[in-house]
């Protein structure tokens, strides 16, 4: 089972990003060098002051508008996208950030375009109609043929251990005849589940909302069906922590077997670009350019009789209908009527860094090639993908390498307080410490890492999340919808399409 056939989606400017750490900071180890870079400006510290409430709203007049969208991640976007769609123009989206896109955000410098998140799209099978139907109009399917330019090239991904690349993610070469067994075993279990219906994308389509599954980890379902090799426990446990943060025993097993199970078993990809799904995110972003307010965080919301006054530090809007694209979490620190109603929703605290290469770095021993998505076994990170590897040229030296680390060994809590407290510097040496597993000459490779944190980065599907989820949908009020991916528990790119669409087609019906 090649990962490509289960892989589902997960954040800075198309120009340079803000940096808000000095350009310029030695960092002198084991490199002869010093390396530039810096934290790129998350919107952490805007967000901390919007929960604190120390963000004043606008006074005077307000802005009489039909329909307001707070949040420009994927979901609001396609809020936007389907409203356009139906003929409804007149709307506005509000963003926190200086760029909308959320996590499908992207940077670009002179060597390469990059992403800070979310670096791909599962090829959509049929069922899945809305992802298809946005990929017909950018001009990725056509005429029911995916645009191969599109799909991700090979060699796709590379697996380090024992002191060489592997292709491939699955540790099939550190399988004794018992470990492939097991490993047969547990394709046998997921075919089972496919075949079940109960794991879809969108997973309203399927789910079960009561499931047995969900009232038990991930690592509890594989200890119940005896899947519990090094190898085995290793591959699940990065399949978790790869769309949920998570390790296996902090992940409903529903969840767990959905990141399988909800893909065909014969799904060729996934779709990419050197921005990751930043490239969706722009071009949506100029269809909706004439709506989209950045720089606009929502202070409040609140009910005026059958209508709604949401108010940002610049602006004031009366809408009669309001949708909530941004996390749910936030909803309750800016709805007064929700302030003492918050759900037990759990996110995971990630950073990703981009490392500006001058030269491609030394292999540690044999084996398969430089590829898309790169691993290392028994690492904390999820390794790093190339941002080049989709360029049509022939042959460059430089790259760009985009790094991913999910604290999911910690707490959410204890992530979040390291991510505050690490210093770039911490950051860098982290990063640079687990790549020279791989590669022994990267400090001398490097002359630039740019280091994203992101608190609240995703969603994470805990033992139990289904009725956190339920929940989470309750808070929705008359003429306030809400849309984000983590009413599904799953941070993907079809999860937060699909609930931003159904927002907007619920608008229109009202």
């Amino acid at each position: 089972m090649k990962r490509r056939e289960f892989l589902a989606a997960l954040a800075a400017p198309v120009v340079a990003a803000p940096f808000v750490a000095p350009a310029l900071i030695g960092l002198r180890r084991k490199s002869p060098r010093t390396m530039a870079g810096g934290f790129v400006d998350d919107g952490g510290a805007l967000g901390h002051r919007l929960r604190d409430g120390t963000l004043a709203p606008a006074s005077g007049s307000a802005r009489t508008v039909p329909i307001v969208i707070i949040g420009g991640g994927i979901a609001g976007l396609s809020a936007g996208w389907e409203l356009q769609r139906r003929g409804v123009k007149d709307f506005v989206i509000l963003e926190l950030e200086s760029v909308a896109g959320g996590n499908a955000r992207s940077g670009q410098n002179e060597i390469s375009a990059y992403p800070w998140a979310a670096h791909y799209v599962p090829v959509p099978g049929k069922s899945t109609t809305l992802v298809r139907e946005l990929f017909e109009e950018l001009g990725v399917l056509r005429d029911g043929a995916w645009e191969e330019r599109y799909l991700c090239f090979s060699p796709q991904e590379r697996l380090f251990s024992h002191g060489e690349w592997h292709e491939g993610i699955e540790p099939e070469f550190a399988l004794d005849v018992a470990g492939r067994a097991e490993f047969a075993r547990f394709d046998e279990l997921i075919a089972e589940h496919r075949a079940s219906g109960a794991f879809t994308i969108p997973m309203e389509a399927g789910v079960r909302r009561d499931s047995p599954l969900d009232r038990m980890s991930m690592a509890a379902w594989l200890a119940a069906h005896d899947l519990e090799s090094p190898a085995m426990r290793w591959y699940i446990d990065y399949a978790c922590r790869d769309d949920y943060g998570a390790l296996a025993a902090n992940t409903s097993a529903w969840a767990g077997i959905h990141y399988f199970a909800s893909r065909p078993h014969d799904e060729q990809g996934p779709l990419t670009w050197p921005e990751g799904n930043g490239w969706i995110a722009k071009r949506l972003v100029a269809r909706l350019a004439e709506q989209i307010r950045t720089g606009e965080p929502v202070v409040r919301a609140e009910r005026d009789g059958h209508r709604w006054r949401v108010f940002t530090p610049r602006a004031a809007y009366v809408a009669d209908s309001v949708i909530f694209a941004a996390p749910t979490f936030l909803a309750p620190h800016i709805v007064p009527e929700l302030a003492t109603r918050r759900p037990a929703l759990v996110y995971s605290p990630w950073f990703t860094a981009n490392l500006t290469l001058d030269r491609l770095p030394r292999d540690r021993g044999q084996g398969a090639p430089l590829s898309w998505d790169n691993v290392i076994y028994g690492s904390p990170s999820l390794g790093y993908v190339d941002a080049t590897h989709q360029s049509l040229r022939t042959h460059s030296e430089r790259a760009v390498w985009t790094y991913y680390w999910s604290l999911a060994e910690l707490s959410p809590e204890a992530g979040r307080r390291a991510l505050a407290r690490w210093a770039w510097r911490d950051c860098v040496e982290k990063i640079l410490t687990d790549l020279e597993r791989a590669h022994p000459d990267i400090r001398e490779c490097v002359s630039r890492v740019d280091v994203m944190r992101l608190g609240h980065a995703m969603v994470r599907p805990a033992v139990g999340f289904l009725g956190v989820t339920r929940e989470a949908a309750s808070l929705a009020l008359p003429g306030l919808y809400l849309a984000h991916s983590d009413l599904s528990g799953l941070s993907l790119f079809e999860e937060a399409q699909y609930r931003g669409v159904m927002a907007a087609r619920a608008v229109v019906a009202r």
